[in-house]
């Protein structure tokens, strides 16, 4: 039976609060178990950092995967690798073992980078070509912001209990992460539409053998098309200036309260507000695409980030911190599905998330590298100068939101006639 869109949108939704409500529940402990465990904070920062490495090697891969083989078997597959990385992690206690529960959340990150969205966008159309797909991927951020809120308060809630039958009290969130994480899968089963491809080993081969096609076909849309380059670029400096946020906050709270335990007690409540904050910023994105047109708001909103970062750099005492703080994740929150909406138009279905997988994938270098370069500038000069830093780097990703095609681009899949003739597509 056809799906209306707006069947279509209610589904989206579900499925993306089952995904991240858990990931919400395990935000606030991920740092604090392994030290619980007995490792060193160096050590736990380097089995963390496997996650980036395996994320960055395998999402272009994955992305061609779920473009070939299906949206559904690949987040179906990101699932069972997902409830075993949760496994490991409950009973980790050494540098091994954590490196390994990283490693498998790696890969869980990459297959489930894409897919949903990619389902969504392709199944509105194909119920209504004129469907308002931004309004969707924005309810969606609005839906995931809203799920790390909840679960990271419930986390804290659940701490706060203290063991429970013997099991460690930072161990609890993971263990009930890890039931709601099989609840989300199963609603994957359930909810999502197979996508109408031939079975069996035949299909499977012929599905593989298009990985390559899809990874292709992506490299050759961003090398071709001003529009894509330009949003891609925008990622990697947006990443770069998001570590100010993520791994500096903190940081920078403890320079004004100049209280190390208040401003850790404070952290969990306080990204449980930012991800609430994104929520709303993400419900306003809309009306921001209907006022300017979704350019415009691209470019307001990354200035508008670059001067809540300044903000929470420069303002002064712990009310100026958190006022920066959320006001920059209500403007993330509102960026997110705008960037979002602006890449789905540039790509066709069928190698869509081989698209979104390449946006992601360059996400990945800067953080990295804004993570090496700005916690060294905070050390060696100050962390309100590398706040700064980071603000300009992300606001100088502004104007790439309104470079403008030179002639109308798609994706090409490398069997057009222009591609027969020309190497390598272009």
């Amino acid at each position: 039976m056809t799906m209306s869109v707006a069947q279509i949108r209610l589904r989206y939704l579900l499925l993306i609060t089952l995904r991240w409500f858990p990931v919400g529940l395990t935000v606030p402990i991920m740092v604090l178990l392994p030290l619980d465990r007995g490792l060193t904070i160096a050590q736990a920062g380097a089995a963390a950092a496997v996650q980036g490495v395996t994320v960055l090697v395998l999402e272009l891969p994955t992305g061609g995967l779920a473009d070939a083989l299906g949206r559904r078997p690949v987040l179906l597959l990101a699932g069972i690798v997902n409830l075993t990385s949760l496994a490991v992690m409950c009973v980790a206690d050494t540098v091994t073992l954590f490196a390994a529960a990283w490693l498998l959340q790696g890969v869980f990150r990459a297959l489930d980078s894409g897919p949903l969205d990619s389902w969504f966008v392709d199944e509105s159309l194909a119920a209504d070509p004129a469907a308002d797909i931004e309004t969707g991927l924005s309810h969606g951020s609005v839906a995931l912001s809203l799920g790390v809120a909840v679960g990271a308060l419930a986390s804290g809630g659940l701490v706060w209990l203290g063991p429970v039958g013997g099991v460690p009290a930072l161990t609890v969130p993971v263990l009930v992460a890890l039931v709601l994480s099989l609840v989300s899968t199963l609603a994957v089963a359930l909810l999502m539409r197979q996508d109408r491809r031939p079975r069996g080993l035949p299909a499977l081969a012929a599905s593989v053998r298009g990985v390559p096609v899809a990874i292709g076909s992506a490299l050759r849309l961003a090398r071709r098309s001003r529009v894509v380059f330009a949003l891609i670029m925008v990622e990697l400096l947006w990443s770069f200036g998001m570590v100010t946020f993520e791994k500096l906050m903190p940081v920078r709270l403890t320079e004004v309260m100049a209280d190390r335990d208040a401003a850790a007690a404070l952290m969990g409540p306080l990204s449980s507000a930012g991800w609430a904050a994104s929520a709303a910023g993400a419900a306003l994105a809309p009306l921001l695409i209907r006022t300017a047109g979704a350019a415009w708001a691209g470019f307001t909103l990354r200035i508008g980030q670059g001067l809540t970062i300044v903000a929470m750099g420069l303002l002064a005492g712990p009310a100026g911190v958190i006022t920066g703080f959320l006001l920059t994740y209500a403007v993330h929150g509102a960026a997110n599905p705008v960037h979002a909406g602006l890449l789905h138009r540039q790509a066709e279905g069928e190698y869509r998330t081989s698209l979104l997988s390449l946006n992601s994938m360059v996400g990945q270098p800067g953080f990295a590298i804004g993570a090496i370069v700005l916690t060294a500038v905070a050390q060696s000069v100050s962390v309100s100068v590398a706040v700064v830093t980071g603000a300009v780097v992300l606001a100088a990703a502004a104007p790439l939101y309104l470079v403008k095609p030179k002639f109308r681009e798609g994706i090409d899949t490398g069997t057009s006639p222009a591609s027969a003739l020309t190497p390598g597509g272009t």
